[in-house]
């Protein structure tokens, strides 16, 4: 496996089009996370199957959010995605969350083609359910080790995605 950091950019933000890795696929109680050191997809850990993913979740290449881990992604998909593999993808908001008082935003996007939706999804207004279930699934995901340590505070447009992905790659840049 190639270490995604090293080979991809985070694309193009000013237009709303990132470079995203998966990490986990929609429906997997697997937490796979990409081991920055390594340069490898490693599974951390199993997960209660109640508290599957709602959508894929992966990261941007190149970037660091304010937990010191790449930049989280959820990619909503008709099908789960397989680990390791890249997309270029379209921004259309992000879930503003905290997990222990760290801010650790998710940027939510969808495939840049999607010919099975006809590109329909253009903003979270057009997925207002799945917006309900994803904030219901990170409010509650970790209720039976730490009841009450994630939060999600909010929600934000595609503008407010693309100025928190930049804020990122510059702390990847001054790293």
């Amino acid at each position: 496996m190639a270490d995604f950091n090293q080979i991809l950019t985070p694309g193009n933000v000013d237009e709303g089009m990132i470079n995203v890795v998966v990490e986990i696929p929609a429906g997997s109680s697997h937490k796979i996370e990409w081991n920055r050191d390594l340069a490898v997809m490693q599974l951390d850990r199993v997960e209660p199957a109640i508290f599957a993913k709602p959508t894929n979740y992966g990261f941007i290449p190149q970037t660091l959010d304010e937990d010191g881990d790449e930049l989280d992604v959820l990619i909503v998909t008709d099908e789960p995605l397989p680990t390791g593999i890249f997309l270029e993808a379209k921004i259309i908001g992000v879930m503003k969350f905290e997990d222990d008082g760290e801010v650790d935003d998710k940027v939510v996007v969808v495939p840049s083609d999607d010919r099975n939706t006809g590109n329909r999804i253009q903003s979270l207004d057009d997925i207002p359910q799945l917006v309900k279930q994803l904030e219901h699934h990170f409010n509650h995901y970790k209720d039976l080790k730490k009841p009450g340590s994630t939060v999600v505070k909010g929600w934000g447009d595609i503008d407010e995605a693309k100025k928190i992905t930049h804020e990122a790659i510059a702390r990847w840049n001054n790293r």
